[in-house]
């Protein structure tokens, strides 16, 4: 199929219009987010995963973004919702908020507050946060609180002199007993044992 210069314009840099077409007609998901298929005939842009029984391919153009089918005059798909798209700011939204909770419990949030305090921080609910975590993390935020404490400790166990009192409250454990048995679950052994003999 010939393509007019017009399409040719609108095309992602790196994909050609067959490819684009191919990946419309058959539904392909490895290129949802990639490129958006305005239709001449509707006026209205797509992912090309959209549900809808696809346009006949004369009358589609492709866009790099949703933006860029906007100002060419295209209106957004109420099926498939281009702002859903991955790489949109929606898609990233889940994994910006994973992103900022990591950093906060980097920072030691959860040795200073609770879960819930995590959420109403990130503004989500503490069971979305949780499905949240577990999706982009694969952990609980308080697996991956008590895993940086643990670290934390054995990175201050090996640099440092501090006792293994002061080592365990400034790696964030409430308590020593907390940290010997987070030690204990972690390496099998006790924190002392990694105390080099000097």
């Amino acid at each position: 199929m010939t393509t007019g210069p017009a399409q040719r314009q609108t095309l992602p840099p790196h994909l050609d219009w067959e490819t684009c077409d191919r990946a419309r007609l058959a539904r392909a998901r490895a290129f949802d987010g990639l490129f958006f298929s305005g239709v001449r005939s509707t006026r209205i842009y797509c992912r090309p995963v959209c549900p809808v029984r696809p346009a006949r391919s004369e009358n589609v153009t492709f866009y790099a973004t949703a933006a860029a089918a906007e100002r060419a005059g295209f209106r957004p798909c109420l099926r498939c919702r281009p702002e859903t798209a991955p790489g949109s700011p929606a898609w990233l939204g889940t994994a910006t908020t994973v992103a900022r909770g990591m950093r906060l419990i980097d920072d030691g949030f959860l040795d200073r507050a609770t879960m819930t305090a995590l959420a109403e921080a990130l503004g989500v609910g503490p069971r979305h946060l949780l499905r949240l975590f577990l999706r982009h993390a694969g952990a609980s935020p308080s697996d991956i609180a008590a895993t940086r404490r643990v670290q934390e400790a054995k990175r201050l166990i090996d640099r440092t002199d501090m006792t293994l009192a002061e080592i365990a409250f400034a790696a964030g454990f409430g308590s020593v007993r907390r940290f010997n048995d987070a030690f204990a679950a972690t390496y099998k052994r006790p924190p002392s044992s990694f105390r080099r003999r000097r």
